[in-house]
């Protein structure tokens, strides 16, 4: 008997199914800038932790940099009575946490355990608020904090330096240092709110002030012409630190960090151009050849020199624009020559280069460096030839020599 003949279909081991999922999610944070928020009549603070829901009281946790307690030795109190006077609302939950800041609160990831443990013992939920008042550092270090606590703690931003409130603070991302890297570890994370008070910055001292001012060069520079203008023509006054120059000043630069943000079309960069980060290859190796002698604003006065010059020497950028940024960043009261620039590895070559890989492996990707077009407009090269950045270095120490004479 003859067996019937079965006749089998094939299918593809290979044969996938894929189901797209696509969501948007849109995100919405405002920037205050006010001055003494924690003033009795002041509700800069209270309008932002009560805006989402206006009747319920809110649990509030702040951690606040050493720095800035000491600098202020009444904060501590004002903050608490203020608190006092909103309890209906507001709940502090423990007195301010005062957190070393600098660098070294941002230097592994053990150094957050004090404000993940606060988190913990004091039960901060996603519906409750860490509001950090500090530096660039301490704002860094408590966002990653708050971040990876329950996946997401409401974050709010009291910036205290120029940099901070011009630039860092303003901005959605998180970060800490690691394995000899800056920023290694971090989230893209937007705060719930940043207020600027600029009564913080009355009691900074002059290389704190004069720091921050270099992020408004940089974004004038890729960004907008007219505001670069300003600057030179307020560079005494800036240098002298006249209070409506830099309120200026930190208002216009946080607007174009912002705008960039908003409208460049990569908010938590997942291409490989970074227009915001001109001038920073050079500066965040900077900062880790010298241990963090250089403040980054410091660091990044001289990596803008660096790049401008070189944008010159590569024939992108009309001659003399060099000497123009170099004369502004020098007007401010930056340094645009260091010591560092001058080590070499134990092949003899300048430890300033490697900058650039390191810039390529953090950011992921091509590398992708933002130069100059012009004064106010930037433009991004996948290219950085050696010999010109050595030639660039050698410009800034003429500069530096010829101003020593």
């Amino acid at each position: 008997m003859t067996e019937p003949c079965l006749q089998l279909e094939t299918v593809s081991a290979h044969t996938t199914d894929v189901l797209q999922q696509r969501f948007t999610l849109e995100y919405q944070f405002p920037v205050v800038f006010t001055r003494e928020m924690f003033d009795r009549e002041n509700v800069a603070l209270l309008d932002v932790l009560a805006a989402f829901e206006p009747h319920k009281r809110h649990r509030v946790l702040i951690f606040l940099d050493a720095g800035v307690g000491r600098a202020m030795p009444d904060l501590e109190q004002a903050i608490t009575r203020w608190f006092a006077l909103h309890a209906d609302q507001l709940e502090l939950v423990a007195a301010p946490m005062t957190i070393d800041g600098g660098e070294a609160v941002k230097c592994d990831w053990m150094s957050l355990e004090p404000m993940r443990a606060a988190i913990r013992d004091l039960g901060i939920d996603r519906h409750s608020y860490v509001v950090a008042i500090g530096g660039g550092a301490l704002l860094d270090a408590a966002g990653l904090v708050a971040a990876t606590a329950h996946r997401g703690i409401r974050h709010v931003r009291v910036p205290t330096t120029v940099l901070s409130q011009n630039d860092s603070g303003v901005g959605v991302k998180n970060g800490i240092n690691q394995y000899g890297q800056k920023n290694y570890l971090g989230t893209f994370a937007p705060p719930w709110a940043v207020i600027n008070d600029s009564a913080f910055l009355s009691v900074l001292g002059a290389r704190d002030r004069r720091s921050g001012m270099a992020e408004a060069v940089k974004v004038a520079l890729i960004r907008d012409h007219d505001f670069f203008v300003w600057l030179e023509q307020q560079a005494h006054a800036l240098a002298g630190f006249e209070r409506s120059a830099v309120d200026y000043l930190v208002k216009r630069c946080a607007e174009l960090h912002m705008h960039q943000i908003a409208h460049g079309g990569d908010p938590f960069e997942l291409g490989s151009a970074r227009p915001l980060d001109f001038g920073h290859w050079a500066a965040h190796r900077l900062e880790t050849m010298t241990d963090h002698r250089l403040r980054h604003g410091e660091a990044v006065a001289i990596g803008i020199a660096l790049d401008t010059r070189y944008s010159v020497l590569q024939g992108l950028l009309e001659p003399g624009a060099d000497d123009r940024v170099a004369h502004l960043l020098e007007a401010l009261g930056f340094n645009l020559w260091d010591r560092s620039l001058d080590q070499l590895d134990a092949s003899g070559q300048s430890r300033l280069i490697p900058g650039l890989e390191h810039f390529r492996t953090h950011l992921g990707g091509q590398l992708t460096i933002t130069l100059l077009r012009r004064i106010g407009e930037g433009l991004e090269v996948n290219d950085i030839h050696t010999p010109v950045v050595l030639d660039a270095i050698e410009w800034l120490r003429t500069r530096a020599e010829a101003s020593r004479c």
